[in-house]
C-alpha cells in the first residue's frame, strides 16, 4: 500500500485531501501540520509521495523541500507543492527547485488524486529500473545501497560500483583495465594493487557470498552467473 505524507497547517485541507485519496485508492496516509514535523515524519516513514504546502509554521515548504533533497534517504521521494501562491514566477520557482508537480489553491481534489496516482506510478517504474537483483544481491543504484538476503551491507561508493560492474555482466570476465576505467576512471592500464585490495575487502564484506567473485589469473575478475 503506497504511503502519502500530507503536509499542511490547515486541518480541513489535510482532511479534504485524505478523504479524496482514500475514496479513489488504498493509500496509507501520514499527516504533518508544520515543516519540522514534516521532515521528521518523512525520514521516519519514507513515504512514496509528499504533498507539501509552502506556507508552513516552524519551517516553510521551500526549506523543507530543500532539506528533503539534501538527504539521501528522502532525495528521491516525489513532491507535489500545494500552495495559494499562484503567480507564474512562483510556480516556475517551485518547479525549478526540483518539485515534481505544483498545484495552487483552491484546487480540484479529483485532479490532485490523478496527479498523485500518475506520480506514484512513474516513481515505481523508475525505482524498478534503478534496482539490480542477482542471486542473494539487491543493489539500489539511487541510494548506492546493497541488500544481501534483505540485510543491508555497508559498502563504500567505490565498492558498490565495483560490485555493480560485476553483477551487471554475470559470468563474463571483466578485464582489469576495464574495471579500472569503469570504477576509477583510469584511461590506461596502470600497475596498481587498488583493484585487488578493493576486491579483497568486498569479498570480506560479502561473507560466504564473496566466493562468487572469481579471480581469473592474468585477466581480471568475474562473478558467477
Amino acid at each position: 500500500m503506497p504511503s502519502i505524507l500530507i503536509v499542511d497547517d490547515e486541518e480541513d485541507i489535510r482532511e479534504l485531501i485524505s478523504v479524496n485519496l482514500a475514496r479513489e485508492e488504498a493509500y496509507s496516509i501520514i499527516e504533518a501540520s508544520d515543516g519540522l514535523d514534516a521532515l521528521k515524519k518523512a525520514k521516519r516513514h519514507l513515504p512514496d509521495l509528499i504533498i507539501l504546502d509552502l506556507m508552513l509554521p516552524e519551517m516553510d515548504g521551500y526549506t523543507v523541500h530543500k532539506q528533503l533533497r539534501k538527504d539521501a534517504q528522502t532525495r528521491h521521494i516525489p513532491v507535489i507543492m500545494l500552495t495559494a501562491r499562484g503567480k507564474l514566477e512562483e510556480r516556475i520557482a517551485g518547479l525549478e527547485s526540483g518539485a515534481d508537480d505544483y498545484m495552487t489553491k483552491p484546487f480540484s481534489p479529483k485532479e490532485l488524486v490523478l496527479r498523485v496516482r500518475n506520480l506514484i506510478r512513474r516513481s515505481v517504474s523508475k525505482e524498478s529500473e534503478s534496482v539490480v537483483a542477482a542471486g542473494p544481491f539487491r543493489l539500489d543504484k539511487n541510494s548506492l545501497k546493497l541488500f544481501m538476503e534483505e540485510e543491508e551491507i555497508d559498502l563504500t561508493s567505490t565498492e558498490f560500483k565495483l560490485l555493480l560492474c560485476l553483477i551487471e555482466s554475470p559470468g563474463v570476465i571483466q578485464e582489469r583495465a576495464d574495471l579500472l576505467q569503469k570504477v576509477w576512471g583510469y584511461s590506461d592500464m596502470i600497475q596498481t594493487r587498488t583493484l585487488d585490495t578493493h576486491i579483497k575487502r568486498l569479498r570480506e564484506k560479502l561473507g560466504t557470498n564473496g566466493n562468487s567473485i572469481e579471480t581469473v589469473r592474468g585477466v581480471g575478475y568475474r562473478i558467477s552467473g
